[in-house]
């Protein structure tokens, strides 16, 4: 009798804890900080911070640290911004935004429910009740959007942000201020004024040719994978044709904080913004203050003089405007480049036996240097990295050689992260997937302390957030390696397998991965490149990518012909030229049954492309 009230005693803890676990994750499907947040509190990581820095006094040491490192920077470039100034670039808007255009109760109800419900201490009431409540509240929140386009004005209420600051690094010592970044939330329908007045100047950039064609952040069709596959493709080709290539990541100090607000009106006024939607940025950009909040605690409220904020709708946006002037300087000098936002990548490449660096490159970095100064922007060059690109053999013809720049040497590195991928130096991506499955074995094996209390459900949604999102990150940057370099990614894919389905490892793997309709790595990275040229081919990707694609035959041909073919240009190497976009894209697409080829509708493209690799691995 005893024994078996313990088994259901047991029984019953159990099934509470798996709905319990259960509940929780499935509500935070989607959100992968949510789900790490969860795994973390139910497993043996530590708190972000010890208990004793929840404090006011805390709060207020970080709000005058804040404040005091833009006020620092801005002292730092004053002398060299008040004595020489280069002058603006001009641009030419077929047509200027002179006025904002209203959007109607429906518009502003689909802004809403289309938002995150998401709240913070500035909001009234949380957001979920706005949603709940919005054929009430939306005529309301109507007029006073109305009521800000058309006097030119920002209620002062909607120019305060409680300021979050995480650490930069999970683990990293947190009585340092400097691992700190600070997350700016603002209230919930300043979010939705900012939707607004984003798509109309988005549409007004976009319209009159404004955006800078090689700067990816926060634009639709680009991402970080889109950047860097156009990136990888010039150094594969550049290798391949017997150079040597010299990539130079940029590092910016606390960018979206430092900028000028004058400059970046002026920069609005040369794009041809101008009459009331200049004074509404101006009313923006003024009066601006914020506070630290670390759970109950705050600091008081101190002004905000320079920069956008990092966790508004705007601010990413008005920080590619800022930097549109960039391109010109690197065009000047010959340089290639690439921008994300305010990561700044340049590349160049030449013989191996040429002087390296190249004199264009170094006066390329002084004019930069200028600049960045000048628009009160801090090179960081003890964060700027170098990186050396070619085939083995060219890499030992170069002589050792570094770049002077900022009253300091940079020396080539054996590898560099950019955007979230670790680049050596040829390309190899070993040192990359070695750190993509070293990351995800752990999360992995915090799941499955935690399988025993999830249902597969719940363990299949944490395994897609945290470990299959890194197995797909920027996966096209993958296609033509060898099987050998891929395996571990595959060994970690089957792992994950084999948690989710409760899968002896005596077991073959094969039944499991199809019993869950998981294609295997190399079939991954082959969708993600056929979908990346289906929307090259359709103008779905940046124009960067769809120049790289050509398609064999007349256009007229794109619906009606049976046997679409694009062009594959020639290489000399597999291990470089053959593994570039432009060559690799082309090469796998013609490979495909012309009734494939020859879909228009994306949606079915993809899922009958799903279909076919999938019958091919199994």
């Amino acid at each position: 009798m005893y024994h078996s009230h313990i088994h259901t005693y047991q029984d019953a803890i159990s099934k509470t804890k798996a709905e319990y676990f259960s509940g929780l994750i499935n509500s935070s499907e989607g959100n992968s900080r949510a789900l790490f947040s969860i795994l973390s509190r139910t497993t043996t990581c530590p708190n972000s911070l010890p208990p004793h820095l929840y404090s006011s006094d805390f709060c207020n040491t970080l709000a005058s640290f804040f404040s005091s490192k833009i006020d620092h920077i801005h002292q730092q470039l004053q002398p060299v911004t008040t004595s020489s100034t280069p002058s603006p670039v001009l641009f030419s808007p077929h047509q200027p935004l002179s006025e904002f255009t209203l959007p109607s109760v429906l518009q502003i109800s689909e802004l809403i429910k289309k938002s995150k419900t998401t709240s913070c201490q500035l909001d009234p009431f949380p957001t979920a009740l706005v949603k709940a409540a919005l054929p009430s509240l939306s005529p309301l929140i109507k007029n006073i959007i109305h009521t800000s386009l058309k006097t030119g004005t920002v209620p002062l209420a909607f120019k305060t942000a409680a300021v979050t600051p995480i650490l930069k690094k999970p683990g990293s010592d947190p009585t340092n201020l400097n691992n700190f970044r600070p997350i700016s939330n603002v209230p919930f329908i300043s979010k939705i004024l900012e939707k607004v007045v984003a798509s109309q100047l988005h549409n007004h950039l976009s319209s009159n040719n404004l955006y800078e064609k090689f700067q990816s952040g926060f634009r639709q069709l680009h991402s970080t994978e889109t950047a860097l596959l156009k990136i990888t493709n010039d150094l594969l080709l550049a290798a391949d044709s017997g150079l040597v290539s010299i990539l130079l990541l940029l590092d910016l100090t606390a960018a979206f904080d430092t900028i000028s607000h004058p400059i970046l009106l002026e920069r609005l006024s040369n794009i041809g913004i101008s009459d009331l939607p200049l004074n509404w940025f101006q009313s923006y950009l003024s009066d601006r203050t914020q506070f630290i909040q670390l759970k109950s605690f705050t600091s008081p409220t101190v002004p905000v003089t320079a920069g956008v904020p990092q966790g508004s709708v705007l601010g990413p946006l008005l920080f590619i405007i800022y930097l549109l002037p960039l391109g010109q300087l690197f065009s000047k000098h010959n340089i290639h480049f690439h921008c994300y936002a305010d990561d700044t990548q340049l590349y160049f490449s030449s013989k191996p036996d040429a002087t390296l660096p190249p004199a264009s490159l170094s006066n390329c970095l002084l004019e930069i240097k200028s600049w960045f100064t000048s628009n009160f922007l801090k090179l960081n060059s003890n964060k700027t990295e170098l990186l050396i690109i070619g085939t083995k053999t060219n890499l030992k013809k170069l002589n050792n050689f570094s770049i002077s720049f900022d009253n300091s040497s940079i020396f080539p590195s054996p590898q560099v992260k950019s955007l979230g991928v670790i680049l050596d130096s040829t390309l190899s991506f070993t040192a990359h997937i070695n750190n993509v499955t070293r990351t995800a074995y752990f999360h992995l094996r915090n799941i499955r302390r935690l399988r025993p209390s999830l249902s597969q459900h719940s363990t299949a949604v944490l395994v897609h957030s945290l470990i299959t999102s890194r197995l797909d990150y920027c996966n096209s940057l993958l296609s033509g390696l060898p099987y050998k370099t891929l395996r571990k990614l595959q060994l970690l894919q089957n792992s994950a397998a084999r948690i989710i389905t409760h899968t002896s490892t005596s077991l073959h793997i094969t039944p499991v991965l199809q019993q869950l309709h998981w294609l295997p790595v190399p079939q991954r990275i082959n969708y993600k490149l056929l979908i990346l040229t289906f929307k090259a081919l359709h103008n779905l990707a940046p124009p960067y990518l769809c120049e790289l694609i050509h398609v064999a035959t007349p256009a007229r041909s794109l619906r009606s012909s049976s046997s679409l073919q694009l062009m594959v240009p020639t290489t000399r190497l597999i291990t470089m030229g053959d593994r570039a976009f432009s060559r690799s894209a082309p090469q796998l697409w013609n490979s495909l049954p012309s009734d494939l080829r020859n879909l228009d509708s994306f949606p079915q493209f993809a899922k009958k492309i799903k279909t076919y690799l999938f019958t091919l691995a199994y």
